[in-house]
């Protein structure tokens, strides 16, 4: 992993992937091929397996956070899903316990004002977590330990509810018969909560594209985690983040120092 993550910064490749300790991959991303110039910290953004698709992060590398910090992750994860998914003003949602904006700690509390108040992004408020399946937005933002919950939680239901479909198209020849007929729709929802299909997560922040593939990766999973960095390396992300960084420095960089941010890589 160390091999990789100093040859990506010394620019013998455009992009990582990797299935090895999310943790050692996240400090060595930060300390060897570093983060883009004003980014307070990285953060893994993760593909929830909805319709449509949620972004969420952070989802495990961040376990204390700042409101800062979650408005940072909150205009990366908006340009993200702008660049790769294409959607114009993707909805930004703050995960919570209800959806008064007086609801929460002292930090959904700070992160709701700021997020309310950023020109960048387009915040639709406080998402509980029996929301997120029903569209209610395409960013959501949280700690690292709250969000590696609410991800493993959706990845252990997925798999309940398609082990629970099997044993009941098994079940008796009837049963069976029916399963052959809507064979292609129960292949479709397959899809949707197979983790391989995604590839891995993003770590946004850092100056090169990294991705972090689960470690239990089969070969498709690999492939479409490749497939994934090339999308995350052409698309111009990095760029836009570091530009966008300007509103959080003290004072506006050069056209040098954007361009030193990103270590290299070109805007698309």
């Amino acid at each position: 992993m160390n091999v990789a993550l100093t040859m990506l910064a010394e620019g013998k490749g455009d992009a990582l992937v990797s299935t090895g300790n999310t943790g050692a991959l996240f400090t060595g991303a930060t300390l060897i091929v570093r983060k883009i110039k004003g980014i307070k910290r990285a953060a893994i953004a993760s593909i929830l397996p909805m319709s449509p698709p949620v972004l969420l992060l952070d989802s495990g590398a961040n376990i204390s956070v700042t409101p800062a910090y979650l408005e940072q992750f909150a205009i990366m994860g908006s340009i993200y899903m702008h660049k790769i998914y294409g959607l114009s003003a993707p909805r930004v949602g703050l995960l919570n316990n209800g959806t008064e904006e007086t609801k929460g700690t002292e930090l959904q509390l700070e992160t709701y004002k700021l997020l309310s108040d950023s020109p960048s992004l387009n915040f639709v408020g406080n998402i509980e977590a029996n929301m997120v399946p029903k569209d209610a937005c395409d960013v959501l933002v949280t700690d690292g330990f709250t969000g590696n919950i609410l991800l493993k939680s959706i990845e252990g239901m997925g798999k309940m509810m398609l082990r629970t479909m099997k044993d009941i198209f098994y079940s008796d020849t009837l049963a069976k018969i029916s399963g052959l007929l809507i064979k292609k729709k129960i292949n479709d929802v397959k899809t949707v909560f197979d983790p391989n299909e995604h590839g891995g997560a993003p770590i946004l922040g850092i100056s090169k594209p990294v991705i972090k593939a689960h470690g239990s990766s089969n070969a498709k999973a690999v492939k479409n985690a490749i497939r994934q960095a090339i999308a995350y390396a052409d698309s111009g992300v990095i760029y836009s983040i570091a530009r966008e960084t300007k509103l959080f420095m003290p004072e506006t960089p050069s056209k040098k120092t954007e361009e030193s941010a990103v270590s290299g890589v070109s805007e698309k």
